[in-house]
């Protein structure tokens, strides 16, 4: 059992040319005794045609357009697996950026109904490889594709990413970069999504006590909710494999696995306060043996927003 504290303040500022321009930034303010940084925010350029360009800390363009696969209901505690296993799980895993680069983002009804696209780069901000690999650049592109077919509305989202990295010793035999696909089908009240990626992954040391070299991962998501009056039921499985390797430069030849899956029920109380319910297993392999480190964990708890 465990109690989980978060707050947080933070501060949005836009502008407005008198060409029509939008300029907006933000700030926070957060206790660094606990908080591991500030977050220094970008600069976000709103154009009359409807395209965006963010600059600095602007992300990936291939994390920008993952579909949204339903799962559990709130923010669930989750179970601790062994530090080894590498099995990646989200769909954006592979993303990469320097924060020293841009993001641009169309306008919707890019070249055609329905459809909008993102691009961004990432260029060398200096960081020095030290013993342990360090992000040289990086790029990314992804598409949202919004159609109906019937009484359905469906939401394709696609992105793909690839980096290069630096390393005074023995250099990644492959950087981060992948790709993902996800499709979201809502019919009434009913959603149902699928999503899949495909990349590799380097873990610098510094983001962990040791560097790793994470190949072949894969990740399958599936997910339904349903909604009925103030009642929200959802649930979804993911499964992961990934081939990592402590020694870099070498890929791994044998797989760690993460089987997830989660179920929740959220009850809108009343405007702003939902309550809760939700459960989660998780199933796992290091190294091709089961680690007996997965586990069942379930919660109760309340969302409040004003």
């Amino acid at each position: 059992m465990s109690v989980t504290n978060n707050s947080s303040f933070s501060v949005s500022l836009s502008e407005t040319t008198d060409g029509g321009v939008g300029i907006s930034t933000s700030f926070m303010l957060a206790n660094e005794g606990v908080d591991s940084g500030l977050g220094t925010a970008g600069f976000t350029l709103t154009f009359t045609d409807g395209s965006k360009l963010d600059l600095i800390n602007s992300g990936n363009a291939a994390g920008t357009h993952d579909i949204s696969v339903p799962g559990g209901a709130g923010k669930a505690d989750g179970v601790t697996v062994t530090s080894t296993n590498n099995a990646q799980t989200g769909l954006d895993f592979f993303k990469a950026d320097t924060g020293i680069g841009f993001e641009w983002h169309s306008a919707a009804d890019f070249m055609m109904d329905g459809l909008k696209v993102s691009a961004s780069y990432s260029a060398d901000n200096g960081v020095a490889a030290a013993a342990a690999s360090a992000l040289d650049s990086s790029w990314g592109i992804g598409a949202t594709y919004v159609t109906d077919a019937g009484d359905t509305a469906i939401t394709i989202g696609a992105g793909l990413a690839a980096s290069d990295w630096k390393d005074t010793g023995t250099e990644p035999s492959n950087g981060s970069g992948g790709m993902h696909v996800g499709l979201s089908a809502v019919t009434g009240d009913l959603t149902v999504a699928v999503a899949y990626a495909d990349g590799d992954k380097v873990v610098a040391a510094g983001t962990t006590t040791v560097e790793r070299e994470i190949g072949d991962n894969t990740v399958t998501k599936v997910g339904v909710k349903y909604v009925t009056g103030d009642i929200t039921l959802s649930a979804g499985f993911t499964s992961a494999e990934a081939m990592d390797s402590l020694t870099i430069g070498t890929k791994g030849t044998t797989v760690d696995s993460k089987d997830q899956t989660d179920a929740g029920i959220s009850y809108a109380v009343a405007s702003g306060v939902t309550a809760n319910l939700g459960w989660k297993n998780i199933d796992t392999t290091d190294e091709g043996t089961s680690d007996n480190t997965g586990g069942t964990s379930w919660y109760i708890g309340a969302s409040m927003s004003f």
